[in-house]
């Protein structure tokens, strides 16, 4: 394991909105600053702050000051590293976008200042009210005013934002999971919020700084932050290939279209304005959804370009930037899509609303060709992949997002060929693990660089016993798909081991296996006086769901309803149901999982096992430290002897264990 230590700083939510890199250069000029003063101030953190590359040509040294004059009155008081590094936050929270190109879901939920934006907040629930108004809660929830704070008290149950994720990713949630009577308890509400947040993780969102409390206490930054992120998935929901095959048009050759695959949603969507931009005769390049659009001149270039029947010189003729933003809205209400944005929104570049609003367009009105629904073959042979690798591609993409890492990974395959993700990866699984100064960080345009990331990412890889033979960096640079999914999997087994291990970590000097997981889920449904047993994670009879079910009620009695049960012996609809209702539970009992029902009909063995892990995880962090997990009777040497990689209960896997990752 590398000697490198990182900086550590006290507060695990502050380490986690930096990479070590940056932690490092912050805290050398820091450290600099100081040993020359002999102290810092807060007066002297607009100087400091302006002369940072991070703030240069955005923000001048007044500007800051007045930033961090809201949150820092006494301009006399002695700064610590921690305090320089939240007020950091604090001025790059107002830049109009957020911390890196690639992790805009943070932006909402990593802002310092606590401050709210009533025009966000009235977009958010105009949006909630739009698409719940045919749901039965109506009546009993919304329409929410936005000129009040109801917002924040509606979501205390966690009902709203159950049935919001739900609007975005239809059948995420099993409402029958969701407890929905006019009085709910204490666990109650918690149950509802823990399916909230462990769904919208499953969705792709950021929820590593949100806890239940704090939806609870309907803390206005974090229910805002996660409502736009919820929002923001669904709009961008068809900003890919497989869903909208027209967006082809905006490749030129092959080679176009298959860096279109890789694209994030919102670059996506960045290249198709600028591609009807283009073709309107607008001459800039937007390139963010804040400053570029201020003026509201592209927006109406893009108008007249979507819907000609409208189009007007007016608005480009209209030289004052708020009465052309009146204008482009006017005209954009002639396509029903005014309700993310209000004038004021486009002039002070509200970049999430800007977002929302530009996504709504494209919704509307895409603008491109019928003619190219149906793409030559080798594009389309570019976006097709086999069901089992999208499964997984889909399992390890939300997991890494679950992380909390800087980067937002869009696309596996894609985003980790740099190794840059899978490095800020290993030091959330192993911290200190990873030696930044041999890092290279992106964007990176010189291959050996990208090997040289991916080489330490294989070392580390081998230093935590992962299987690596005949393995080198450069499989990753190539994108090879079959090693990546496998040594992702490997990367979450370890994860999931470990944490275990952590909770029993002195059971008789040994380590848990996959074995053990296998042995406690059946001790655990036997003891409750259930019949049903698992051979291993591939037993068939796992696929109607019913060993699963009774696994969570012996973990917690109360928390599956019988009464919602089938069979599932038979007809698939059952199987459905069942496993449908299974992931909701888990989820709601505190479980992240990242399963689809497909995963449990199909009995896909890796899934199993991460369902049943997830659950153990949560009974023993449930239990007291006295509380023996093991039977008295059972043999600890049978139980151990099996580690070998998803070699369950004979030696042997799917693909002879994927061959690890050879």
């Amino acid at each position: 394991m590398s000697s490198y230590v990182g900086v550590l700083v006290s507060d695990p939510w502050l380490q986690s909105q930096f990479t070590q890199v940056e932690l490092r250069n912050l805290k050398s000029k820091f450290v600099s600053t100081k040993t020359r003063s002999g102290r810092v101030t807060v007066k002297d953190l607009p100087p400091f702050l302006a002369n940072l590359k991070d703030f240069s040509g955005t923000f001048v040294e007044n500007e800051i000051k007045t930033i961090l004059d809201e949150s820092y009155p006494n301009r006399h008081e002695e700064v610590e590293f921690e305090t320089f590094l939240l007020a950091f936050l604090a001025v790059q929270s107002r830049k109009g976008g957020s911390k890196g190109a690639t992790s805009f879901l943070k932006t909402s939920t990593t802002t310092f200042h606590r401050a709210i934006s009533e025009s966000e907040k009235a977009s958010y629930i105009s949006h909630i009210n739009n698409y719940l108004r045919e749901d039965p809660l109506w009546n009993s929830y919304i329409p929410i005013n936005p000129a009040t704070d109801a917002l924040f008290d509606i979501v205390k149950d966690g009902v709203i934002l159950c049935k919001l994720i739900n609007a975005a990713v239809p059948g995420t949630i099993d409402e029958r999971a969701i407890n929905m009577k006019k009085e709910l308890n204490p666990w109650e509400r918690t149950e509802n919020l823990s399916l909230c947040l462990n769904s919208a993780k499953a969705i792709g969102c950021t929820v590593v700084n949100i806890g239940t409390q704090d939806i609870a206490e309907g803390t206005p930054h974090l229910v805002l932050g996660l409502i736009f992120q919820i929002i923001k998935i669904q709009l961008l929901s068809d900003l890919n290939l497989k869903k909208t095959p027209q967006l082809v048009e905006l490749a030129e050759d092959n080679q176009d279209v298959e860096e279109l695959v890789g694209l994030a949603p919102e670059k996506i969507l960045l290249k198709w304005m600028n591609f009807h931009l283009k073709k309107a005769g607008y001459e800039k390049q937007v390139t963010n959804f804040s400053s570029d659009i201020k003026d509201g001149e592209a927006y109406a270039y893009l108008l007249n370009a979507l819907a000609p029947e409208h189009s007007t010189h007016v608005t480009l003729e209209t030289k004052d930037p708020s009465e052309r933003a009146k204008k482009v809205l006017e005209q954009a209400e002639k396509l029903d899509c005014k309700r993310y944005l209000s004038p004021e929104d486009i002039v002070e570049g509200s970049a999430n609303l800007n977002l929302a609003f530009v996504a709504q367009l494209f919704q509307h009105r895409n603008g491109l060709s019928e003619e190219s629904s149906n793409p030559p073959v080798s594009f389309a042979e570019m976006i097709t992949e086999d069901d089992e690798t999208s499964q997984e591609e889909r399992c390890f993409r939300l997991w890494l997002n679950s992380l909390g890492a800087a980067t937002y990974v869009d696309n596996v395959f894609e985003d980790v060929r740099n190794g840059w993700v899978l490095l800020e990866v290993l030091d959330k699984v192993s911290p200190s693990s990873v030696n930044w100064k041999h890092a290279n960080k992106p964007p990176i345009e010189i291959l050996f660089k990208k090997v040289e990331n991916c080489n330490q990412v294989i070392k580390i890889g081998k230093e935590l016993r992962l299987s690596l033979v005949n393995v080198a960096g450069n499989d990753i640079v190539q994108g090879n798909k079959k090693f990546i999914l496998a040594f992702l999997w490997q990367l979450m087994r370890y994860t999931m081991l470990q944490t275990l291990n952590s909770l029993k970590s002195h059971w008789q000097g040994k380590e848990i296996a996959e074995t053990d997981i296998l042995n406690w889920a059946n001790r655990k449904v036997k003891k409750m006086g259930r019949t049903s047993q698992a051979v291993s994670f591939k037993d068939k009879n796992l696929s109607n769901g019913i060993f699963f079910l009774e696994l969570l009620s012996a973990v917690e009695p109360r928390v599956v309803d019988w009464g919602l049960v089938t069979k599932g012996r038979t007809a698939e609809e059952e199987k459905m149901l069942n496993a449908t209702y299974i992931i909701s539970v888990a989820r709601k009992l505190g479980c992240s999982t990242f399963l689809l029902p497909e995963d449990i009909i199909e009995v896909y063995q890796k899934m199993m096992l991460i369902l049943a892990a997830s659950i153990m995880n949560w009974s023993l962090q449930q239990q007291s430290d006295t509380e023996s997990w093991v039977s008295d009777d059972c043999d600890v040497s049978s139980l151990t002897e099996e580690i070998s990689i998803l070699s369950i209960d004979d030696g042997s896997s799917d693909a002879q264990n994927d061959e690890d990752v050879k």
